[in-house]
């Protein structure tokens, strides 16, 4: 029975692997700005000829140094440092408490700087004297008063920066007192615990070049000391199919030389050998307590079978090695494919360009032990990926919609997670991107201080991806604005849709605690009426409806419009408008709160539709109650003293808009 690994060390192992991404990512980027810097100063100095020549021996030379890294793939992984837990293990200290300005007291003033100048009449000096000690005592109490709204500050500052401090602290611990725990398992020979740990020894590797798979499935023979995995190969793709580049200055155009066949067949063997024969050392030389004895290693690439045509696992190498036969072994010096084959006694494929398949040896499976996974095709867990993890994810999916994007760094940034660039025309420009990895609405100040940071950064839009949800008053605020706010549900399918994996805890896909707008529960109440609204004119009207208690309504989720389309009862929830309404609500006034007495119905410019429309298109107005058989019971309502509720006559208009209204009815919209 195969499982995804939860255990917080491979979670721990991919951020120190998505966080050695992110550093190459950045020397790529500094590469890159170099070499355009200096394609620059090309192109100033020299004329199209000897350009685009220089772009072509640099293109041949990109494709020499992708080869030699190839080649050297073994003899340079062995030089990366082994795993070891204690690399995981977190000191247990915190950023010191910085208060800022508010540390520095305020300045009392000094009477001695209020006396009057000699020269003048006892009287004048007596009239002046006082004047001064009239202004010393003010700017004195005044002085005391913002001295002591500074110590109020500053507590109530320290107060805020203990709770996180302990909060920090008792993570780092519960941290460190997971990984020792993994380590005794390995101790002890736990099945679970040696999978997890060398899993996190493989994930946590920096001898592996951006671009190669990392897909592992594994169990452990404690009986036998051996550890048993499936390990995904790079694909043919891996090896360059262009060997030379050529600038032919007659059709100004360059020529691609192809790699000869038999030479990037014979590279590709060479390629695979070296991964098994990595793979092998990386965890020989992890093992701190002497839990392997031997590792049985099948190497596979991801593909269709050639023969069936059907998807699946095809297996290129396989090879079992034990602790002492590896041990003699010197790879920095070793042909690997001659060392895979007879020292060690492995397959490798004959034509693994054409995916010929070798027969495997002990598979996970066959261990009887539970198999675990990593880097699986099942969705990885929004909630528990690390923060760093996360923003690369996002940064992942700008990129994968076309754009430009990079994470910054984790200080100074300016509020900004992911810095993007959209090329499009006329729609596209700079987009700033918070990222907000919570269980809980997301509060409306995140959405406000987004905006500012747009402004400052002179940015087109900002862009706040969450986890979770955002409530009506987050809505409200970024109406009109160019601000776009995507939950978690929006997330995932974006994701998806983009080729990229995420799933918001255990259920799947989506929180199943909360409907969300892209999944309602469809259910109607039991005892239900339809309220439509009716209006002429062109005029687009995005129509909401509050559930209040006099002025006030009972909660932001009693707030129903076109991104929360239901109050958590499900007792008023939007509904497709049938004519002659252009809106429509479903009430069930039997299930509405007891404490509520009013039911508001809204209706409000659509900004985007209509950006200069007013209400004087809004003519005509008219809401109807209606049976859930669509038969029309009155007109215009509010719940009387006997419970019961009926039509009232009555409205108002807000200059402000939606904004104001819900404002007015007690919505945060900061």
């Amino acid at each position: 029975m195969s499982r995804r690994s939860t255990g917080f060390v491979g979670v721990w192992a991919e951020m120190q692997r998505q966080q050695q991404r992110q550093m190459e990512a950045e020397a790529r980027q500094r590469r890159q700005e170099a070499q355009h810097a200096r394609a620059y100063q090309r192109r100033a100095a020299q004329s199209h000829r000897e350009y685009r020549q220089a772009e072509a021996l640099r293109r041949t030379e990109e494709l020499d140094a992708q080869v030699a890294s190839l080649q050297g793939l073994l003899a340079s992984g062995c030089q990366a440092p082994a795993f070891s837990a204690s690399s995981l293990m977190r000191p247990e200290e915190v950023q010191p408490f910085a208060p800022g300005p508010l540390a520095q007291p305020v300045p009392m003033p000094n009477f001695n700087q209020y006396q009057t100048q000699s020269g003048w009449t006892s009287s004048r000096r007596a009239h002046a004297q006082a004047e001064a000690r009239v202004r010393f005592e003010r700017d004195w109490h005044a002085a005391q008063a913002a001295e002591a709204h500074r110590q109020q500050q500053l507590a109530s500052y320290q107060r805020e920066y203990q709770q996180w401090a302990d909060g920090q602290l008792a993570e780092v611990r519960a941290h460190n007192a997971g990984v020792v725990a993994v380590t005794e398992g390995v101790r002890r020979r736990d099945p679970d615990s040696v999978v997890e740990y060398f899993s996190a020894a493989l994930y946590a590797s920096t001898a592996w070049p951006e671009g190669f798979p990392r897909q592992v499935a594994a169990a452990y023979d404690p009986a036998a000391r051996q550890l048993v995995l499936d390990w995904e190969l790079p694909a043919y793709s891996i090896v360059p199919e262009v060997k030379s580049v050529r600038y032919v200055s007659g059709t100004d155009q360059d020529k691609e030389t192809p790699r000869p066949a038999g030479q990037r067949r014979a590279l590709y063997r060479e390629v695979l050998a070296q991964c098994m024969l990595l793979v092998l050392h990386e965890l020989f030389a992890a093992d701190e307590l002497g839990a392997l004895e031997s590792v049985t290693l099948n190497g596979f690439i991801d593909g269709h079978d050639p023969t069936t045509g059907r998807p699946g696992n095809i297996f290129l190498a396989t090879v079992m090695a034990s602790r002492s036969s590896f041990r003699d072994l010197h790879l920095a010096q070793v042909d690997a494919g001659s060392c895979l084959a007879d020292a060690l006694r492995g397959q490798l494929s004959a034509r693994p360009d054409q995916l010929t398949p070798v027969r495997p040896s002990r598979r996970p499976q066959d261990v009887g032990n539970r198999v675990v996974a990593h880097g699986s095709d099942e969705d990885p867990d929004l909630y528990g990926m690390d923060p760093v993890a996360f923003e690369g994810l996002v940064a992942d999916l700008f990129r994968a919609m076309g754009m430009q994007a990079v994470t910054t760094q984790r200080s100074n940034d300016g509020g900004v997670d992911v810095d993007a660039l959209d090329p499009a025309p006329i729609r596209g420009g700079k987009i700033v991107v918070q990222v907000k990895r919570y269980r809980n609405t997301v509060p409306p100040t995140a959405v406000r201080d987004l905006y500012g940071t747009v402004q400052d950064a002179g940015a087109n839009k900002g862009v706040l991806v969450t986890t979770s949800g955002f409530g009506p008053g987050s809505h409200t605020f970024a109406n009109g604005k160019p601000l776009e706010l995507i939950s978690g549900a929006e997330l995932v399918d974006l994701l998806h849709r983009h080729g990229l994996r995420g799933r918001l805890g255990e259920g799947g896909r989506q929180a199943a605690a909360h409907p969300t707008q892209s999944s309602p529960d469809t259910r109607l109440p039991d005892d239900y009426n339809v309220l439509g609204m009716s209006w002429t004119g062109s005029v687009a009207l995005d129509v909401c409806a509050l559930v209040c208690r006099g002025n006030r309504v009972l909660s932001d989720d009693h707030f129903v419009f076109f991104n929360n389309p239901q109050t958590p009862d499900g007792s008023v929830r939007a509904l497709p408008a049938a004519a002659p309404d252009k809106a429509a609500i479903c009430v069930s006034f039997d299930g509405l709160p007891a404490t509520a007495d009013r039911f508001v119905l809204v209706a409000a410019i659509d900004p985007e539709v209509n950006p200069d429309a007013d209400l004087s298109g809004f003519k005509d107005a008219c809401i109807r109650l209606l049976h859930p058989g669509m038969s029309e019971l009155g007109r215009l309502f509010r719940r009387r003293s006997n419970g019961d509720w009926d039509f009232v006559l009555g409205g108002k208009g807000y200059t402000g808009g939606l904004e104001e209204l819900v404002q007015d009815f007690g919505i945060v919209v900061e």
